[in-house]
């Protein structure tokens, strides 16, 4: 990847538009359906959503609305371009008229899983002055390898903006249907694998040796120290980006436990802020989604989430939204849920205090199995069930973690 204007018409890269269209199509018919088989991405063009993938009315309307949103198709005049048209090859042609009428800026969505799904705007202008400058970071890629889905901010400026910041457009690979196992085989020297720091655990706890001059990214939350070191001694460069879908990327960092450098344009603000510099001097505060424990005015470490997030691969998952799911079946008189203890894995788990103290916990956990797969995306699904006469409590009464083996 060498420094050269960069091409601004990424939606003229054939393969970047579909992977964006695609990936987002496949994320909606999925929330729309906890539960729902999907086959593997990418799907052909000549896919017809509804009679290939049993998409319905709802179904489309949902998909074409959170597409429209992305793409601000209404800013082109183009709001109804998806009406009647089921297959995924009239959906890439709106998505190309669109763009070529309007451009400027995209609505990039979080999570929904606390609450209604949260808009954020960027401008496309904002967006490349951040690949530009995390090109620098970059320099000498050749070929992208993605781990992460396109439609979301962090994949849209690594797997799309960033492979087209040079004189011509890099080759992308989609890892997300391959095992960790599959990058041993699949890595040359000049790559840039792009992923979440789950993927990174993965990769890390299978001992690869990396070829020479293989860098990675990790961004949506911080990789754990460990989990870094063990990539770097195993020849892999590390770069962790730190970000949100409301500001895009904050900062950068390579060594473990060091603290990230603000991008050139960011400076910290007043009472829990951030602010970037727009241009004419003009500057967008943003709150933030994170306690920062600020070393000096370029520097800082994430000190723990405000909203109480935790990340199950690679999403933004709240666990206080999984339990009042739960807590909404007829059986549950209580319940808790909490991220698993790093020797219990990476999944979510959920104690649970049953209405009928004699209920039979086997049948119990399969009507709540089957509760949760209605209703929850497979992220935010606990793993593991645990139950008991009341909730894990200290002696305070303050509510703690349990172990899964010790309540099973």
């Amino acid at each position: 990847m060498e420094q050269c204007a960069p091409r601004r018409d990424w939606w003229q890269e054939e393969s970047a538009l579909r992977r964006v269209v695609g990936d987002l199509v496949a994320a909606e018919l999925a929330l729309a359906r906890p539960g729902r088989a999907l086959p593997a991405l990418p799907w052909p063009e000549e896919t017809d959503l509804a009679a290939d993938l049993g998409a319905d009315s709802l179904d489309l309307m949902g998909a074409a609305t959170a597409l429209g949103d992305l793409l601000q198709f209404g800013q082109a005049g183009m709001q109804d371009a998806l009406l009647g048209r089921p297959r995924l090859a009239d959906w890439v042609g709106a998505a190309r008229a669109s763009l070529a009428g309007f451009d400027a800026q995209l609505v990039f969505r979080t999570s929904g899983s606390s609450g209604m799904p949260k808009r954020c705007t960027h401008s496309l202008a904002v967006l490349w002055r951040e690949v530009d400058e995390l090109a620098r970071v970059l320099l000498g890629r050749r070929r992208v390898l993605g781990a992460v889905p396109a439609h979301h901010i962090y994949g849209f400026l690594f797997t799309v903006l960033l492979p087209q910041a040079g004189a011509g457009a890099l080759p992308v690979l989609d890892l997300r249907g391959m095992s960790p196992v599959a990058l041993a085989g699949l890595v040359q020297p000049g790559d840039l694998v792009v992923a979440h720091p789950d993927y990174w655990r993965q990769v890390a706890a299978l001992g690869l040796a990396f070829p020479a001059d293989v860098t990675g990214v990790s961004s949506t939350a911080p990789c754990p120290d460990d989990v870094a070191q063990a990539l770097h001694a195993a020849g892999l460069r590390l770069v962790q980006v730190y970000g949100s879908s409301e500001t895009a990327g904050v900062g950068w960092r390579e060594a473990a436990g060091e603290p990230y450098r603000l991008l050139p344009y960011w400076r910290a603000g007043d009472a829990g802020t951030l602010e970037r510099a727009g241009e004419g001097g003009a500057s967008e505060r943003f709150a933030l989604q994170d306690r920062l424990d600020w070393r000096d005015g370029l520097h800082f470490l994430p000190a723990g989430r405000i909203d109480q997030a935790v990340q199950v691969g690679g999403t933004n998952v709240f666990p206080v939204y999984v339990a009042q799911v739960l807590g909404m079946h007829p059986e549950v008189a209580q319940c808790q849920v909490r991220l698993m203890r790093p020797d219990e894995g990476t999944r979510l788990k959920a104690f649970v205090v049953p209405q009928n103290p004699n209920v039979d916990i086997p049948a119990l956990r399969s009507i709540l199995i089957e509760w949760i797969v209605a209703r929850l995306t497979s992220v935010e699904r606990p793993a593991a069930f645990s139950f008991g006469p009341v909730l894990p409590c200290q002696p305070s009464g303050k509510l703690t973690d349990w172990i899964i083996d010790a309540w099973d």
